[in-house]
């Protein structure tokens, strides 16, 4: 079990996963999202290599469109 904390909130998830398997997760998939992870922002090109520690902090921003 690890423990992050997503936009100042706790999360706990069962195994290490990805950036890439936590937006799923999240149930962010297919939208577009900016993620920090410790300070850093994380390229999309990388979410898929990136792991997950337990006691990361994320800042997760999701693009709304508008007009």
């Amino acid at each position: 079990m690890i423990t992050v904390t997503i936009n100042g909130a706790p999360r706990q998830f069962n195994a290490p996963l990805t950036i890439s398997e936590l937006i799923v997760a999240l149930d962010l998939t297919g939208k577009r999202v900016a993620i920090e992870r410790n300070g850093d922002i994380v390229p999309r090109s990388q979410h898929a290599a990136t792991p997950v520690a337990d006691g990361d902090q994320f800042e997760i921003v999701v693009a709304v469109g508008g007009g």
